[in-house]
């Protein structure tokens, strides 16, 4: 008798030997498992079955593979054939592995004293199986990946455009998204080398979370106060603003201006931010000085100049009617002095007033609005806010008087 015909008969003796005790291999693994490993024993039945499929294939494919290794990417790849889909969900790649280890660890003392050439051949069957273990579980990740990366810009869609609907929380949540309470949008230029999981990492340490859409040249960032979970919201006075966090993050945007809308209280109030953003944007270029970032309400006298309806109520409700309501001499004032040029001496002679007292009506303005018609630029803002808030009353005046005349009719 030859060697290889003794080494022919001795495997065929060896496969029938273990597909004798594959039964008792998949009986002790099983209770190996319950034993050793607590996520497997506080399963739900159906998912714990569904596990012990796994591992029983996987002897099953083994004694296959020890008949015909030039087999192996087949057979391996079907013992997580045999576990359904949402196994992936529940079981992580390395509890995977501790499935994997158990079942080996069984096996070879079950083959003890069977030779070297079986051992081997369980190690070489269980290195196939880690490898095919790792490439299901990447490949599960990377359509995760992709499915989260349209979910996202599809969430990022809805909030720029406005149109949420109810699916809108579920579809956030499916995200994983910790923000709560304030939320803000940001909105820059896309640089030519962009990192998304670098922006999230550093998202995360000044304390916010965020989604990202890349639309071509434009980059949109949505950022919301984040709590991780299982602790406590940082205390107020110990978080940044919204404008300190995006200088933070602005290095991560291309050249051009960086706009930031005005902050709302829930991510589905987010749209409104995003318009804001948005307008701003579109006319930053029209503001020489503007820094980087820039907030939207800074830009109100351009975009109205735009015809942004939001920016006109914005300047009338912050600005004029709040003056216009508390006194007409501030109001008066104010025309004055920014018709003369901001000066102190040509508003006083106007109004046959001393210049102090004009500029006692002008720090009544600052306290009541908020803005100083002392600086360039605030003085700006509120003469379109004069200029927008007379156009209103008039054409409201006109109105008022046309009806009246329609009731006498």
């Amino acid at each position: 008798m030859t060697d290889s015909t003794r080494a022919t008969m001795d495997k065929q003796a060896t496969l029938a030997w273990l597909r004798r005790i594959s039964g008792d291999i998949s009986t002790a693994t099983l209770r190996r498992l319950e034993e050793t490993l607590p996520w497997y024993a506080e399963m739900p039945p159906a998912r714990r079955s569904a596990v012990g499929l796994v591992a029983q294939a996987g002897i099953t494919s083994f004694i296959e593979w020890y008949q015909d290794p030039s087999e192996a990417p087949t057979i391996t790849a079907d013992i997580f054939a045999a576990a359904p889909r949402e196994l992936l969900r529940s079981v992580s790649l390395q509890q995977t592995l501790q499935l994997v280890r158990v079942t080996v660890d069984v096996t070879e003392e079950k083959v003890a004293g069977r030779g070297d050439h079986l051992r081997e051949a369980i190690l070489l069957y269980s290195r196939d199986v880690a490898f095919t273990a790792a490439d299901v579980y990447a490949r599960a990740a990377e359509s995760r990946g992709l499915w989260d990366a349209r979910l996202e810009a599809l969430v990022v869609d809805t909030i720029l455009t406005g149109e949420t609907d109810d699916e809108l929380p579920s579809r956030i949540a499916a995200l994983g998204w910790h923000g709560h309470g304030e939320v803000c949008v940001l909105v820059g230029t896309t640089p030519p080398s962009f990192d998304v999981d670098l922006v999230r990492r550093r998202a995360r340490k000044l304390g916010v979370d965020v989604l990202i859409g890349v639309q071509g040249s434009r980059l949109v960032l949505v950022l919301g106060r984040a709590e991780a979970p299982g602790q406590e919201a940082a205390p107020d006075d110990d978080a940044l603003s919204f404008r300190e966090i995006a200088t933070q993050l602005e290095p991560f945007f291309g050249t051009g201006h960086l706009v930031i809308g005005p902050t709302m209280d829930a991510l589905v109030d987010a749209s409104r931010s995003a318009r804001a953003a948005l307008a701003g944007f579109a006319v930053a270029a029209s503001w020489r000085g503007a820094p980087r970032p820039v907030e939207a309400d800074d830009l109100l006298p351009e975009r109205a100049l735009a015809g942004d309806v939001v920016a006109k109520q914005t300047l009338i409700e912050r600005i004029y009617r709040p003056l216009e309501g508390h006194s007409t001499d501030l109001v008066t004032t104010l025309w004055s002095y920014l018709d003369n040029g901001r000066s102190l001496e040509a508003t006083a002679r106007e109004l046959f007033v001393h210049p102090n007292t004009v500029r006692y009506r002008l720090k009544r303005v600052t306290d009541v609005i908020g803005w100083d018609a002392t600086g360039p630029r605030e003085a700006l803002i509120l003469q379109t806010s004069l200029i927008l808030g007379s156009i209103g009353s008039s054409e409201s005046l006109k109105r008022r008087h046309a009806a009246r005349r329609g009731e006498r009719r």
